[in-house]
């Protein structure tokens, strides 16, 4: 009799427990490592198609991967400098803000004393500090600025898993225990997140694309910064557009007053209802099969255990474990729990 077998279920279950929480433990305490390495697996996905594309022109494989590869580095470049300029700048006119706020808060306590609401204008400052709008966005971005320290590590990582991209799916499958049984697991799992990635990277672009210049023609400050954060915070699904809307709108509401900030929330709930309900949807057929209460405790779980670079790849990542419980016995429960109950049976 083996040991497992003479377990109890109660046993067997916290043995589990207790093996995922040292795995976790051991993600978190290595992450800066992994991070890196999570980023580049899925960068390279998105630059796969790419370097497929640059193929059927008849590019030479290795020519094709330098040429995607120097696109992102002068990609990554530009943004560090963009984000860069825009912090300094946004800390230089941070007191004025703050003085523009306090005068409107002045105003908004006369008229709720009148409804006998007692509020001091410093109570307000205290709970909406004009540097929050900053401060949300550069929270995101701060991970993404500490991994150009580990810049080229990343770059060779994407540059090899481009390389040996061709032959992987190959590999994996003869490094199975059994090929035939995991081979369509295997193989809807590799199409379903190239094919998220890929779809979700130009949508996220023109949604990014369509918003700072939205916030650009409304006059509304550092219209890039909010267009680069629109485009990132894309990738999160149902509330990512509603974390994004949050700081360009609070900064129109103390530059152009409610009129500018109204306009500036109208144009994100269109460019989100477009993308989100219209575009999407019809691009990516049903979806991921995930859950929207999934999608947003993914998010937090993630975002804990990898910082901002779990948060935008909370999903990609959550299909792994969902796609992998799914192929193990006996786990078939929690794969039912992540999904979003279409295709199972009725009750």
């Amino acid at each position: 009799m083996s040991v497992e077998s003479s377990l109890s279920p109660l046993l067997r279950g916290l043995l589990g427990c207790a093996c995922v929480v040292v795995v976790l433990a051991g993600i978190k305490a290595a992450s800066l490592v992994v991070v890196p390495f999570v980023l580049a697996c899925f960068i390279a996905m998105i630059c796969h198609p790419l370097v497929n594309l640059l193929v059927r022109w008849r590019l030479p494989r290795g020519l094709a991967i330098l040429l995607v590869v120097a696109i992102i580095v002068i990609l990554l470049l530009g943004l560090t400098g963009m984000v860069g300029s825009s912090v300094n700048s946004f800390a230089r006119d941070v007191p004025r803000y703050r003085s523009e706020l306090g005068a409107n808060f002045h105003w908004l306590t006369g008229q709720l004393a009148r409804f006998n609401i007692s509020l001091t204008p410093d109570l307000l400052m205290e709970y909406l500090d004009p540097g929050m709008a900053m401060n949300l966005a550069s929270n995101m971005l701060k991970g993404f600025s500490s991994l150009m320290s580990n810049l080229f590590l990343l770059l060779l990582t994407v540059i090899f898993m481009l390389m040996e991209a061709a032959s992987l799916p190959r590999r994996l499958h003869l490094a199975l225990e059994d090929p035939q049984m995991r081979m369509s697991q295997l193989d809807r799992f590799l199409d379903s997140v190239n094919r998220y990635m890929a779809i979700k990277t130009l949508i996220s672009l023109g949604t990014g694309l369509f918003a700072g210049l939205a916030v650009w023609l409304i006059g509304v400050d550092y219209a890039p910064l909010w267009g680069l954060l629109a485009f990132l915070l894309n990738y999160i699904p149902n509330i990512g557009s509603i974390i994004a809307a949050v700081p360009p709108v609070l900064l129109a509401l103390l530059q152009l007053g409610p009129v500018g900030a109204a306009g500036v929330a109208a144009v994100y709930l269109v460019i989100n209802f477009v993308a989100g309900n219209l575009i999407e949807p019809r691009v990516m057929g049903r979806g991921l099969g995930i859950s929207d209460l999934v999608v947003f405790l993914s998010l937090i779980f993630w975002g804990w255990l990898l910082g901002p670079v779990g948060m935008l790849l909370s999903v990609p990542l959550t299909m792994v474990v969902k796609i992998g419980v799914e192929s193990t016995q006996g786990l078939g429960w929690l794969s039912a729990l992540l999904s979003n109950g279409e295709g199972l049976p009725r009750a």
